[in-house]
């Protein structure tokens, strides 16, 4: 994910918004065969609506003269020469003259007659107003049928698990919003996964946020889209991975945990069966480093959480700043000191048990049962101190 700062400044500087009623941007990228038409029927319903629209389009590098046709059909066109649906985007709203912003795809795919449904929610409070091609009409063929019954409502099901979004359809690209408070987010993303970033900062960063019914017709292009299956699918499920670390690390770290520790204690006492299948120390290996590696996942969840914070990418969290002034850097020393000397306790004990026998050969399997719970005290132990002093760094960085 790149970062917002490459833009040029000319393109960041924001724009006092004057007295339009509403910009009515559309990014652009080589849309020759589309750009007029959808320039028209904006036009059309600003005057139908009796609204005042700045008709602004982004252009992104086009080299098939859009930027000429959107100028002759009477848009204002601004230069973005960042490549990305994210930077003509960002750019465009900060070069918008109204406080309210409508975007849509310049493929002519959208109904731009549902601009004024997204400027009366918007008047109306809102900050950041949906649109949901669910809920209105989808033409025959616009909508790969990938997209419409995996892609998009996966992408919608894990927003909303993971960032509560109240919307149901995530990669709408026809959505209203306020120019300040969106421009408020600080908002990063410079490919398709800005789309995301817009919903999930809104949803973290509690916007008002509302939905409204819109239709999609087969875009009027003869080239194929610009986006990309797959590719962007996984970029819209990164994104919400790495903006998620209760779901990315948390979560999955607490369960390794428990599931490491509960096949732990099954096993120490002595090899156990299931249905005439065996489970030995083999297993009680994998068990332990299935509390390492979760141990170590919650401490990322914890780094990452306060890293995130510190640099605007996530809100304050009360539940994480009362942890953190419980659990400072004396407790966390203390509490590694503490399993550490278990582990040496641990590991004295099978020690003793060595020299019971001479200090000679010693059968594994009995020996790893005493070895195992010395090793996973002593790895956690050391473990909990260096991340109780790098979380102190990261604290400190917060301060």
């Amino acid at each position: 994910m790149s970062s917002v700062s490459s833009i040029p400044d000319a393109l960041t500087e924001v724009c006092s918004p004057s007295t339009f009623d509403v910009t009515i941007l559309m990014p652009c990228l080589n849309e020759a065969e589309t750009i007029e038409s959808c320039i028209r029927k904006a036009k059309e319903v600003a005057s139908r609506a009796g609204i005042t629209a700045d008709i602004l389009v982004a252009d992104n590098g086009s080299s098939d003269g859009s930027r000429e046709i959107a100028a002759s059909a009477g848009a204002r066109v601004i230069d973005v020469p960042v490549r990305g649906y994210g930077a003509a985007l960002l750019a465009g709203a900060a070069a918008a003259r109204s406080p309210f912003i409508v975007m849509a795809d310049s493929d002519d795919s959208y109904d731009l007659s549902a601009t004024p449904l997204f400027l009366e929610k918007l008047r109306m409070g809102y900050d950041l107003v949906m649109g949901n091609r669910f809920r209105g009409e989808i033409a025959s063929g616009a909508m790969p049928l990938l997209h419409r019954y995996l892609g998009t409502p996966v992408l919608t099901l894990l927003s909303r698990i993971f960032f509560g979004t109240p919307c149901g359809d995530v990669n709408c690209g026809m959505r209203g919003f306020r120019r300040e408070a969106v421009l408020s987010l600080d908002l990063r993303s410079l490919g398709m996964e800005f789309a995301s970033e817009m919903l999930v900062k809104s949803s973290l960063f509690k916007l008002n946020m509302a939905e409204i019914p819109v239709n999609l017709f087969r875009d009027g292009r003869s080239k194929p889209p610009h986006l990309r299956t797959w590719h962007d699918g996984w970029r819209h499920l990164r994104f919400m991975l790495l903006y998620s670390p209760r779901w990315l690390f948390l979560y999955p770290g607490i369960l390794l945990v428990l599931l490491g520790s509960a096949i732990s204690a099954w096993l120490l006492p002595h090899p156990r069966y299931i249905g005439g299948i065996g489970f030995d120390v083999d297993t009680l290996l994998y068990a332990s480093a299935m509390i390492f590696i979760g141990y170590q996942a919650i401490t990322f969840a914890v780094f990452t959480k306060i890293y995130a914070i510190t640099h605007g990418l996530l809100p304050e969290d009360a539940r994480l700043n009362r942890l953190l002034g419980v659990i400072t850097l004396e407790t966390g020393l203390f509490v590694g000191f503490v399993l550490i000397l278990l582990g040496i306790v641990v590991s004295l004990f099978a020690v003793s048990f060595w020299h019971s026998r001479g200090f000679g050969p010693l059968d594994p399997v009995k020996t790893l049962r005493l070895v195992t719970p010395g090793v996973v005290f002593l790895a956690i132990g050391f473990q909990t101190l260096f991340s109780s002093f790098f979380l102190s760094v990261l604290g400190m960085a917060k301060r």
